[in-house]
């Protein structure tokens, strides 16, 4: 969105330049949207919640990464596992398809840890609001760079 005027658009809005760059940034959907299903659950207004359901998996076939704001999720699953395993399988009904699933977060929301219980694997996220942009009152006074 380069070359944007967004004032226009927003004129009671300062710095806020680069969340219509991001907006751009975002990555095209994905054609298959169902695997793994997933829950987002908002806990109070700083603690959040993702869930996805990995039935027949374990955490040592899941790969959780943050980067850039981007948290991925990607099953790192090897299927000679099954061909190593004492009993054939004669049908299979659980699905063991490969996936990467990704979630872009804001700015101030931190993986805070992950979880896996019953093929439940759950990711908790906390938004950490920093120093300066937390409600505080302005002193009127003299500033060299001001006028008046």
């Amino acid at each position: 969105m380069t070359g944007l005027n967004i004032n226009h658009l927003t004129p009671f809005s300062v710095g806020f330049e680069n969340l219509f760059e991001r907006l751009g940034e975002f990555p095209p959907p994905q054609q298959n949207q169902g695997f793994p299903p997933y829950n987002i659950r908002k806990i109070d207004e700083e603690h959040f919640t993702i869930e996805l359901a990995l039935a027949g998996l374990c955490e040592e076939d899941v790969e959780i990464e943050v980067k850039e704001g981007v948290l991925v999720i990607r099953s790192i699953w090897d299927e000679k596992k099954d061909a190593d395993e004492e009993h054939q399988l004669l049908h299979r009904g659980i699905s063991f398809k490969k996936f990467t699933r990704s979630f872009t977060l804001a700015d101030d929301l931190n993986v805070d840890g992950a979880n896996f219980k019953n093929g439940l694997l759950t990711i908790g996220l906390e938004r950490i609001i920093p120093e300066h942009k937390k409600a505080k009152k302005i002193k009127i006074g003299k500033k060299e760079y001001l006028k008046g």
